[in-house]
């Protein structure tokens, strides 16, 4: 697959799919981009289970907090990579020769690693390098539009406003949360 470029298709695809997310790098800090990452996916509904090994055993944003992903209680939909291109590279390695599989493996903005990303593709696992999902999600459900972004998609359907946070799903089900 040409990691330079993802269709629209398979992001949305990604994102309707998943449901559990085990984030490696999750971050108590308040202006890591890790940490808005989490609220803004726990706000759209999926599970996800922060992974730190320095924060192990505490919370983040009410979510308790994994030293490792053996340590998860089930095997991720998708684990979102808030790691070095060459870690990156290490946990793939780690999670293929484990055994639990995840249908995705998301590697965030500026992580990049191509030879790791034939090895889990191999393996039946699905890539996304140098990506945001935060960023991804808004950009194709039209709310990155809401903050003046231009998000290069045109659409004439207006939002359904509901009561507290704006949710405007992707497939256009209500996810849990709502």
């Amino acid at each position: 697959m040409n990691h330079d470029v993802y269709s629209d298709t398979y992001i949305k695809g990604i994102l309707d799919e998943v449901k559990t997310i085990a984030m490696i790098g999750a971050s108590a800090n308040t202006v890591r981009p890790s940490y808005f990452v989490l609220k803004y996916l726990l706000s759209k509904g999926y599970e996800v289970w922060p992974i730190n090994p320095g924060q192990a055993g505490k919370e983040i944003l009410g979510q308790t907090v994994y030293a490792s992903l053996d340590d998860l209680p089930d095997v991720p939909d998708m684990i979102d990579i808030f790691r070095n291109s060459a870690a990156a590279g290490q946990i793939v390695d780690q999670v293929i020769s484990g055994g639990r599989l995840p249908k995705v493996i998301w590697m965030q903005l500026t992580v990049r690693h191509d030879e790791a990303a034939e090895r889990a593709e191999s393996a039946g696992i699905k890539m996304v390098m140098d990506r945001c999902p935060k960023i991804e999600y808004g950009r194709l459900s039209g709310e990155i539009g809401w903050a003046g972004v231009n998000s290069k998609t045109l659409t004439s359907k207006r939002p359904t406003l509901k009561t507290g946070f704006q949710h405007r799903g992707l497939s256009g089900n209500v996810s849990k949360g709502d």
